[in-house]
C-alpha cells in the first residue's frame, strides 16, 4: 500500500480525493490536513514511527503558508515524500515553482475521477519505472520514469466530464441569486454533492459565466461564494 497524506484546506476537497484513491485502490490515506503546519507534524510523526509517507497531494492555496514552501519543508523528514500538486493556482510563476521545489505532477482544480485516475496512474508507472529497494537504477529505466510523468491522456480533462444539463442548473441556481452561491448552498437546491457542485461552479467560473468572490469570516477558513456576471 502506498502511504498517503493529504493536504487540502477545504474539507469536502479532501474528501473527495479520499473517495477517489479509494476507487483506484492501492493507496492508504495517513491523515487528511487543512494546514502547512498540520501537515509538517504528520509527515514528522509517520518517519519517527517508522510509516514515512509515500505520497502527498498538496493544495497550494494554503491558510497559513504556501504550498510551495511547504513542498520544500517537507524535504528532509525521513524519506522525501513525492508530491502530487492539486490547485486552481494556474499561474506560470507558481506552476515553476512547485516543479523547481519536487512537485512531481500538477493537476488543476476543478477535476473529474478520470483526470485525478489518470495522474495517479502516471505516478504508479513513475514508481514501477523505478523499481523499490535497488540502490541505483539503469539509464533505461530513468528514461521510463521520466517519460511516465510527462505522458498524459488530454481526454481525462474536466470539460470532457462536465453534463450539459447539470451545468445548465448550476448556472440557474447562481443566476437566479442575487447574492451569489456558495458551492453548499448549490449542492442544496440541486441536490447533488459538495464535490459536483463546486466543479461546475469552477467550470463556470473559467468560462468567465461567474466570479468567485472570498468571503473571510471571524472564525474558520474562507468560503468561495459564485455570483452570476453582468453581461450589461
Amino acid at each position: 500500500m502506498i502511504r498517503v497524506l493529504i493536504v487540502e484546506d477545504e474539507p469536502f476537497i479532501a474528501e473527495a480525493h479520499r473517495e477517489f484513491l479509494d476507487r483506484v485502490g492501492g493507496f492508504e490515506v495517513v491523515a487528511a490536513v487543512g494546514t502547512a503546519q498540520q501537515a509538517m507534524r504528520a509527515v514528522r510523526s509517520a518517519a519517527e514511527a517508522d510509516t514515512p509517507v509515500d505520497l502527498v497531494l498538496l493544495d497550494l492555496g494554503l491558510p497559513d503558508a504556501r504550498g510551495v514552501d511547504l513542498a520544500s519543508a517537507l524535504s528532509g523528514i525521513g524519506p522525501d515524500p513525492d508530491i502530487i500538486a492539486i490547485t486552481a493556482q494556474r499561474d506560470l510563476t507558481t506552476v515553476r515553482n512547485a516543479i523547481s521545489r519536487g512537485v512531481l505532477l500538477y493537476l488543476l482544480k476543478p477535476f473529474t475521477f478520470a483526470a485525478f485516475r489518470e495522474k495517479i496512474e502516471q505516478y504508479l508507472r513513475y514508481r514501477e519505472a523505478l523499481g523499490s529497494g535497488a540502490d541505483a537504477v539503469s539509464q533505461r529505466e530513468v528514461d521510463r520514469a521520466v517519460a511516465a510523468l510527462r505522458t498524459t491522456d488530454t481526454r481525462s480533462t474536466a470539460a470532457k466530464g462536465a453534463a450539459p444539463d447539470t451545468l445548465d442548473a448550476v448556472g440557474r441556481a447562481v443566476r437566479d441569486s442575487e447574492s451569489g452561491l456558495t458551492a453548499s448552498e448549490v449542492a442544496v437546491a440541486l441536490g447533488s454533492s459538495r464535490v459536483t457542485a463546486w466543479r461546475y461552479l469552477e467550470r463556470l467560473a473559467d468560462d468567465d459565466t461567474v466570479e468567485r468572490i472570498t468571503e473571510y469570516g471571524n472564525t474558520g477558513r474562507p468560503q468561495v461564494r459564485y455570483r452570476w456576471r453582468s453581461r450589461t
